[in-house]
């Protein structure tokens, strides 16, 4: 059993009093991933884990080069701001209507933290950040979620980090 949350609240509290594993949500909550390990940590009793264990998310694209990460990536915004504006997760969308959409600075800043966080390059650039995430936390496995609109890009996606990850 692993207990998910997104703050150092009572979800990483109760993980630690009751010694199971901790899920920290780094792509729902980036800025609050770092407190929420360290309350986790902190509030760790052995239970039915010994001593702690981390496990952290995050979304990536790998393509093959930056930019066509990017490209891919692209629509990620989009699909964010539809669930943070209460309209819900529609269908992931396209490159071109992301393209498409007139953004607004409201809009922008809505969804900033998850552009910003979002893992998107070549599998070497991704890899790396991935690292600096995983030593930052400490976290001892990640959990990497890919979401694109065309499911072989996704899973080339995949491919590609499994690659450069166990080449590392």
């Amino acid at each position: 059993m692993w207990i998910l949350g997104s703050s150092a609240g009572q979800s990483a509290q109760v993980a630690g009093a009751l010694g199971l594993p901790f899920a920290a949500n780094y792509h729902v909550s980036p800025a609050s991933v770092l407190e929420a390990v360290e309350a986790y940590r902190e509030a760790f009793r052995p239970g039915v884990l010994d001593r702690p264990h981390v496990l952290v998310s995050a979304d990536a694209v790998v393509a093959p080069d930056d930019e066509t990460a990017r490209e891919l990536a692209s629509p990620y915004g989009l699909w964010v701001r539809s669930i943070r504006s209460g309209q819900g997760a529609p269908p992931f969308p396209s490159p071109a209507e992301a393209a498409a959409h007139a953004w607004t600075d409201e809009e922008r800043e809505l969804v900033a933290d998850r552009i910003d966080t979002q893992f998107v390059g070549a599998p070497e650039t991704v890899a790396e950040k991935l690292r600096i995430l995983r030593d930052a936390t400490g976290a001892d496995e990640l959990l990497v979620t890919t979401i694109t609109h065309d499911h072989a890009d996704r899973v080339r996606s995949y491919e590609l980090l499994a690659k450069e990850w166990g080449a590392a």
